[in-house]
């Protein structure tokens, strides 16, 4: 539901811009700037919210709240010092990288946590430090929308209930099935079951032989 200033899911508030940002794909060339060296596109306008920008489209959105995004192992991320002037992240857990303290932007799961790990992501189940429960912006957001409890028992539900229609029309498909061929009757099994009679041939006495 959107609401001034941001959308509100469930008892959170998140600003308009959060969604859009999560979405947008980073690190292409620019259209506009493409002859240029610095026509990679890494930074977000959080007032136009229309795509990824690169440094020389800056420009165009000045006054504007800007922010870089970074990339680590092919995900993007944010600093930390300028994602937490415009966004709660709290829950979030935080990482190290060339000296900056960041954040992911979207879910990383993980196929199998590692030994002895306590603590994972409430949506991807990443690991975690004890500390966090999610290990994504995109993470928090679904983890804290009231509403993710409510889809899950609705999916269930759904689940239920094609089974359950699926069950019936199994049911029904048998009931309404019938042989081509009837059954035999009575009647039918006792004209199966009897024999022709033996051959009555002429009898032999009155048959006479000249010699």
């Amino acid at each position: 539901m959107q609401v001034a200033g941001g959308f509100d899911d469930g008892e959170n508030r998140w600003p308009v811009w959060l969604r859009p940002l999560l979405q947008t794909k980073f690190f292409t060339q620019c259209k506009l700037h493409a002859d240029s060296h610095k026509s990679e596109c890494n930074m977000y306008c959080l007032d136009c919210m229309n795509g990824s920008l690169c440094s020389l489209c800056l420009a165009y959105h000045r006054n504007h709240r800007a922010i870089q995004i970074r990339r680590s192992s092919y995900h993007d991320v944010i600093r930390v010092s300028e994602i937490q002037k415009v966004l709660d992240i709290a829950g979030v857990q935080t990482y190290i990288i060339n000296s900056a303290r960041v954040v992911f932007l979207n879910e990383r799961p993980q196929p199998r946590p590692g030994k002895g790990v306590t603590n994972t992501c409430e949506v991807c189940e990443r690991s975690l430090l004890d500390s966090f429960r999610f290990c994504s912006l995109g993470c928090k957001i679904v983890g804290t929308s009231n509403n993710r409890s409510n889809r899950r028992v609705q999916a269930a539900s759904d689940s239920e209930d094609s089974y359950s229609s699926s069950s019936h029309g199994i049911g029904r498909a048998f009931q309404s099935f019938s042989p081509t061929t009837p059954p035999p009757t009575g009647t039918n099994l006792r004209s199966a079951k009897r024999r022709k009679g033996i051959p009555h041939r002429a009898p032999m006495g009155g048959l006479f032989i000249e010699y």
